[in-house]
């Protein structure tokens, strides 16, 4: 069964969007907001990619605030299918890109970066080791942010900025 959330800020910001329900679970509304107000300064025509995207939300975030373009990727064809209806919702089809793929194999065949990296893997898979792969998918002058469990994991090539602790989640916002 589908459940909706809504965007927290900027051009869609009131605007329901799907979430495919199932395995995913979304990023909360309090955590966006606190997501989002730490990287305002580098969202407006920034390229994007959401990692783990599952309904898309921080991505179609990142659009509705300013970003230039945001490439979605996720495994589950019911999510990937949700992230495109979700795109095309919002009347931005052709700002946002969605791959059906496996996050570490992507990465690990592409030599594309992109001027900020946001991903919030699940936290029953997360790999301390493989989630380093994406440090080295941020541009220069770039930003991660990753949601995380426990203590922030090193970054090769990126200052640790700060972490912030909401309920049980942590968000690391990593600069390059």
């Amino acid at each position: 069964m589908n459940n909706y959330i809504r965007i927290t800020s900027g051009l869609y910001k009131g605007r329901k969007i799907l979430t495919p329900g199932g395995a995913t679970h979304p990023m909360g509304e309090r955590e966006r907001i606190a997501l989002f107000n730490m990287i305002s300064g580098f969202i407006t025509g920034a390229r994007v990619l959401d990692a783990f995207s599952g309904s898309g939300a921080l991505g179609i975030e990142a659009l509705s605030r300013g970003a230039e373009e945001v490439v979605f990727i996720e495994k589950n064809p019911r999510a990937a299918k949700v992230i495109r209806e979700n795109l095309e919702e919002i009347g931005e089809p052709s700002r946002g890109k969605v791959l059906l793929e496996n996050v570490y194999q992507y990465l690990e065949n592409s030599a594309e970066k992109w001027d900020i990296v946001i991903a919030d893997p699940p936290y029953d898979l997360f790999d301390r080791g493989r989630i380093q792969i994406l440090a080295g998918k941020v541009e220069e002058s770039g930003i991660l942010v990753l949601s995380h469990p426990g203590e922030a994991p090193e970054m090769p090539g990126l200052k640790l900025d700060r972490t912030k602790s909401y309920a049980g989640a942590n968000i690391s916002i990593y600069l390059k």
